[in-house]
Order: structure tokens, then sequence, then C-alpha cells
């Protein structure tokens, strides 16, 4: 909804502190070659700054008794600190904006690497949206902290440090009076900064729930459109769009209160400091070099300090994104590989075990998805896999990847238990064709290919003529090197079924898993994929999860599911004597079938 609040600070682990930002650390400890070379190149700029009012004192209180040569002298070492300054700052501006890119380059990576590896079960609490904010806006917001705003902090401590040393040996009488202001800097800086960092966070918040929102509705966009949602989606992005625009404005406006205090109190208190100055030069306490020499010290300390205070309001926001990101880094997930990890036993063998598995899918504690099952499928045996929606068929299936862990009881394969096994070393064993086919923004082909990467253009064809999916993927503008769009649009709801099902025959695993593969399907189609999948499934351990029970009549065993548990198990024929709820359901679409007919 349009006005539901992002999560709140105390809901999650908050940073308390900037020192966040040292969580950042482990991605720049390899380029600390880099990092030191760009810290010299700060420090020469800094130096080379600090040495110019001294340049400029000698010449002013020199002007009218130096001789011309001397002169010259000195605006030719002008000229030398004004190159040694151009060329520290592109050093400077080189090396550290390329550590920024590639620093958050690395983050990037390690997230992703992360949420790929993330089981489905994370998936129900965080949007995929949200994560690609934070992947993209907050990484940026980083990239602008790395690359530009701790190398100009740095240099601008450099300089408040070095400017104060030298204005006290200018004067140390002025540099004192100067000294008293600095409390009354520091805590505005403290107070609203806290308030500060909060709004940031609250502000990339709402630009993560934004971001999410408009994912899920424009990847939905074709049934937004058909159920005419378009207002009401737009209502709900833009009221979030809203929500973060008002975020960010209270955040400017903080930020700019902040500022505007900073600023007002430096330079009145050095307008103060150079009143008491221009005194002290009219009673030849100091010479007019040495005050225009202070002068230019302390606009050069102030500017710092202000500088500083912009640096502060964007450290407080990357510090918020830095623990998004690390959220996301640190994120444990339900299902993960074991320490000790046990090989993958020979699957071609193997048979698949339900021992009294309960489960509960986490979005719903206190349902049972499965209750109580327990099932053999033999090696090389078809199970069928039947029963109304919701009774708990593809929970079978999803289980059977460890897509989830089961809540009770165990699940083995070749009798090791799926727990204590490598996820991606067993899933390499399984082909699956879902119930809703993925199909990838790229070329029919590489579509294909997906089920095994190192497969043969002649490999991927002979794939999909067994899944009868060659005809019309010739007849393609660019034939199997046509590009189908995102998620398929390009093709049909059974076009996108025989690609899925080409890429599980391609991948030739031992054992085979099809969730309504051939839902999808007209009858033609279906008769001739059926035959390859029947041709497939001689050789593997297939399980297949249909609604339409003619696909299932040759399976070696059949399986009825109701409400989460196993009501019956036969053949066809021993089913339907039985009288069961098979019986029914067979009743229904036979009986509909020949009066269709």
């Amino acid at each position: 909804m349009a006005d539901a609040p992002p999560p709140k600070d105390e809901e999650r682990k908050s940073s308390k502190k900037i020192g966040v930002l040292g969580q950042l650390w482990p991605f720049m400890a390899p380029y600390r070659a880099m990092m030191f070379a760009a810290l010299g190149a700060l420090t020469l700029t800094a130096m080379v700054s600090l040495i110019l009012p001294l340049a400029v004192r000698r010449v002013v209180d020199n002007f009218e008794g130096a001789a011309t040569s001397i002169l010259d002298q000195y605006f030719g070492a002008a000229l030398l600190i004004a190159a040694l300054l151009a060329v520290g700052t592109a050093m400077r501006y080189y090396l550290v904006t390329r550590l920024g890119e590639r620093v958050v380059a690395d983050i990037r990576m390690a997230v992703f690497d992360r949420m790929i590896g993330m089981s489905p079960a994370f998936f129900e609490k965080v949007m995929t949206g949200e994560v690609l904010s934070r992947i993209t806006t907050d990484t940026t917001l980083i990239l602008s902290v790395i690359g530009s705003s701790v190398s100009v902090a740095l240099r601008n401590v450099l300089i408040l440090l070095g400017g104060l040393v030298l204005l006290m040996f200018t004067s140390a009488k002025l540099t004192g009076l100067v000294l008293l202001i600095v409390p009354a800097i520091v805590i505005p800086i403290v107070v609203l900064g806290r308030r500060l960092r909060k709004l940031s966070r609250e502000n990339q918040d709402w630009i993560a729930a934004s971001s999410g929102n408009a994912s899920e509705a424009l990847l939905s966009v074709q049934a937004v459109q058909a159920f005419t949602h378009e207002e009401i989606s737009r209502g709900r992005f833009d009221g979030m769009t809203e929500k973060s625009f008002v975020s960010a404005k209270n955040r400017i406006g903080t930020r700019a209160l902040m500022t505007m205090i900073v600023i007002f109190l430096i330079f009145s208190g050095v307008v103060g400091v150079l009143w008491i100055g221009a005194h002290d030069v009219r009673e030849g306490m100091m010479t007019v070099g040495e005050l225009v020499q202070f002068v230019i010290y302390a606009v050069m300390v102030a500017g710092a300090v202000g500088a500083l205070t912009e640096v502060w309001g964007e450290l407080q926001r990357a510090a918020g994104a830095t623990e998004r990101l690390v959220e996301l880094l640190t994120a444990e997930d339900a299902v993960a590989d074991p320490a000790d990890v046990v090989a993958v036993p020979d699957l071609h063998k193997g048979e698949i075990a339900f021992q009294n598995v309960v489960f509960r899918y986490p979005g719903r504690p206190t349902v049972s998805a499965l209750d109580g099952i327990n099932l053999v499928v033999k090696p090389g045996e078809t199970v069928a896999l039947v029963g109304p929606s919701g009774a708990g068929k593809t929970t079978i299936i999803q289980l059977i990847q460890r897509f989830y862990d089961p809540s009770e009881g165990a699940i083995t394969v070749g009798g090791v238990d799926l727990r204590d096994m490598q996820r991606a070393e067993f899933r390499h064993h399984m082909a699956l064709v879902p119930q809703d086919p993925v199909i990838f923004a790229d070329t029919a082909r590489e579509n294909i290919r997906f089920g095994r990467p190192t497969a043969t253009d002649a490999d991927v064809e002979s794939a999909a003529k067994a899944a009868a999916a060659h005809d019309f993927l010739t007849a393609l503008p660019d034939g199997y090197d046509s590009y189908v769009g995102e998620r398929g649009v390009m093709l049909s709801g059974g076009q996108k079924q025989r690609i899925a099902i080409a890429r599980a025959i391609l991948r030739d695993a031992p054992i085979l898993l099809l969730d309504e593969a051939t839902s999808a399907l007209d009858a033609e189609s279906e008769s001739a994929v059926q035959a390859a999948v029947e041709d497939l499934a001689r050789t593997r351990t297939t399980l297949i999860v249909a609604h339409r029970l003619a696909t299932v009549k040759k399976a070696d065993r059949i399986i009825v599911f109701d409400a989460g548990k196993i009501v019956a198990e036969g053949t066809h024929d021993s089913l339907v004597a039985q009288d069961g709820l098979y019986a029914r359901l067979a009743r229904l679409q036979f009986t509909a079938g020949a009066a269709a007919e």
C-alpha cells in the first residue's frame, strides 16, 4: 500500500555511528597500494595549498622594497606550486575515482553472488525489487563516498590541521580567539547529524519500496492491464515515490539548516577575529603580510570545516546505504550447505525417500503443506503425483530440490540426507520442467542451452526436436537465434513450455522432475512431447505432477494427494477400481472429455 511505512529503524540493527562504514574495509583492503598512492597525491595537494599563503605573505611584505628579480622568483615559485597542485589533484581524482568504481563493482558482485544462492524462503520476506534497489541505488551512494567524499574529507582534514598549526605560528593570539568558536560549530553538527542519519535511512527505505513496487507491477504488466489496474498501480507507485520525495526533502532541509548554522558561525568568527587583527596591524603588533597570511589560512580552515559538514552529510547517507547492503551480505538463509559436505551418491541407482515429512511454508507457519509423508521412489521408476490444487504435489518437487527444508522428518537421495550434501552438487543431477516455464531475455538457442551450458548447437537442436519445438523454432525470423524477449513475451505459452522441456531433455540428468510439463500444449504437441518424455523417463527416475490424468496413465505408480497427505497409491486401473478421490477425478476429466467430443 502507498501509505505503508518502510521498515522502522528499531526493527533492524540500525547504525548508531558513522563507524558502520568500517564494514567497507574488506572490500577496500585488496587495493591498499592504490589507496596509499591516492593518499600520497592527496597529501601533496594539501601541502601545496598550505604553502601558498606563505608565498603571498612574502610578496606583500616585500612588494615595495624587493628587487624585480626577487619578485620574479616569487611568481615563478607560484607557477611551480600551481603545476604541482594541478598534477596532484589530477592524480588524486584518477586514483580515488578508480578505487571507488572498483570497490563498488566488487560490492555489487558480492551482493549478487549472495542473493542468487539464497533459498526461496528468503524471497518470501524480501522483494526482489528492493534487492535490486540496494544493489544499484545504495552502491551509487557508496561510490560517491569512496570516489569523492572520503578524499575530500581527508584533504580538508589535512588543510584544517595544517592550517590551524600555521595559524598558531602566524598569530597565537588570533588563533586562540578562532578556536573559541569550535564548540559552537561542533554542537549543531552532532545534534543535526543524528537526525540526518535517520532521515537518510528512511529515504533509502522508501526508494527501495517504490523500486520493489515498480518491479512487481512491470513484470506483471499484462495482468495489470487485463484487469484495468493501471490507475491503482500508478497511485501506489506515485504514493511511495512521493513519500520518498518528502523524506528526501526533510533530509535536504536538515542538511541545509546544518550547513547554514555552521557557515554563519565560522565566518562570523573569522570576521570578528579579522577586526581584532586589523587593530593589531594599526598598532604595529603584526605586519600587513602576516595579517593577509592569517586571513588566507583562516578562510582555508573555515572552508575546510564547511566542506567537512557537507561531507558529513554524505557519510551519513552512505552509512545507511552500507548498513542495508551489509544486511544482505550477512543475511541468514534458512536453507544452507553443511559445513561437512557428504559426496553425492550415484543417483542413477539411488532411490528418493520421504521419511515422515511434515512441511510448513515460512509465510504460513501454522498450516501444514505436507503432513506425515512417507514415500519411496525407486531408481528408474516413473511416479505421478495427482490430486486437487493445493494438495502438496508441487511442494514435493520443491523439497526434492531443497528449495526448502522439511519442518519435520527427512528426505534422502541414494540414502544420503539432502541436508548433508552441497545443494549445487545434487541439483546438477536433476532436470526440472516447472509449471510456469522460465524463459530468459535471450535467444531461443541460449534458452535451451541453459540446461547444459557446454552443449553444442547440434545437441540443442536434437533436444528441441525431442520436445517438438524444432518446427516452430525454425519458423522464427532468425530461427534458433531469434530473440524471444523478456520472460519469453514473444512466444506462446505452449512454445515456452516446449523450450523448457527441451532444456530439461538437454540436461540429461538421472532425476527428471515434471511439474505440469504439458499443461499448455495443444493435443498434437502434447502427444509428441509425451512420447519424448516417456522415452526420456525409461532410463531415469521421474516424478510427474499433473492435473490432466491422461498424461499419467502409463506411470509405474500414481500417488494421490489430498490436503497434504497421501490418500491412495497404485496404477491407473487399480485406483479407478478403488472408487476413491482418483476415480472421481478420472470420471470428471474423461467424462467431460467424451462429452466435449
